[in-house]
């Protein structure tokens, strides 16, 4: 097994003005989030979101921060969101065991001891895309099945942004402190998300692409600010981190998912600045 984090550091706009596609990608590209039987996490110095991938096959697998975060155990003062994209699994949640089929989600409180992820089947291993902020508060850990949400769908086939907007860690499926998380699945022959494009300087935010149309499917995320932006292609389970000020929108070759997780000053999900199309450049 192994256990591997990386550190990245925060930004100002000024930061990337001239970074060339090399230093834009080792800045804010997650190159590998799921490899069996490991965990892999980026520790992201804006709001200091952790994030990345539990993929347990024969092993059962724990997140172990203590040492890193200063803490007695991981979420002594955080709070932990995820969802499994893979084959089913379980989890056990300070001794409470569930089932986690694919597209099921869990929020998990600040102050539980321990978070132990499994595999039914080490053939098909499930895919925990995983997401932890700080927290201050106690609020009950919750199971969330897609079933259970309706989803938002914003968008229309005319400017290719037809979506659906699955809000698993929420105001109205649970409370939290300041994470939030949700799953958004493109229309087939839409290609757009988050565009016409905003920014909310009061929540950063990552996006995790995944579940492409084929193996030649390549997303490209666009960043930056409105008037200075860059971009990066991911292959499918790539994540690229988004801080507050910029820009975050993306448009793919062809189908597919993402799964977004953001953290900040508060959780009000329309909470953005919206940008005039007229000013991107």
């Amino acid at each position: 097994m192994t256990f591997k984090m990386e550190t990245k550091y925060a930004h100002a706009p000024k930061d990337i003005e001239h970074y060339s596609t090399a230093e834009m990608r080792e800045e804010f590209l997650m190159e590998k989030i799921f490899n069996p039987g490991d965990v892999l996490l980026t520790y992201t110095m804006n709001d200091r979101l952790i994030f990345g991938g539990v993929t347990p096959t024969i092993e059962p697998l724990e997140i172990i921060l203590n040492s890193e975060l200063g803490v007695n155990f991981f979420l002594e003062r955080r709070e932990l969101g995820f969802i499994n994209i893979g084959g089913a699994g379980y989890v056990t949640v300070d001794g409470k065991k569930d089932l986690m089929n694919k597209q099921d989600g869990y929020y998990v409180s600040m102050g539980t001891q321990h978070v132990i992820f499994e595999s039914v089947d080490v053939n098909n291993p499930a895919k925990f895309y995983v997401a932890s902020a700080p927290a201050h508060k106690v609020y009950p850990s919750k199971k969330i099945a897609i079933e259970d949400i309706t989803p938002l769908t914003p968008g229309d086939q005319e400017h290719m942004n037809k979506r659906k907007i699955y809000q698993y860690i929420h105001p109205n499926q649970v409370e939290a402190n300041q994470l939030q998380m949700g799953y958004t699945v493109l229309a087939n022959g839409s290609s757009w998300n988050t565009m016409p494009a905003h920014t909310h300087m009061r929540r950063m935010e990552t996006y995790m692409y995944f579940d492409f149309a084929d193996k030649d499917t390549r997303a490209m995320h666009i960043m930056g600010t409105p008037d200075e932006t860059k971009h990066i292609f991911l292959e499918s389970e790539q994540a690229v981190t988004n801080p507050s000020w910029s820009i975050h929108s993306g448009v793919a070759t062809g189908s597919y998912t993402f799964i977004w997780a953001m953290c900040g000053e508060n959780i009000t999900y329309d909470d953005m600045d919206h940008v005039d199309m007229h000013n991107l450049k």
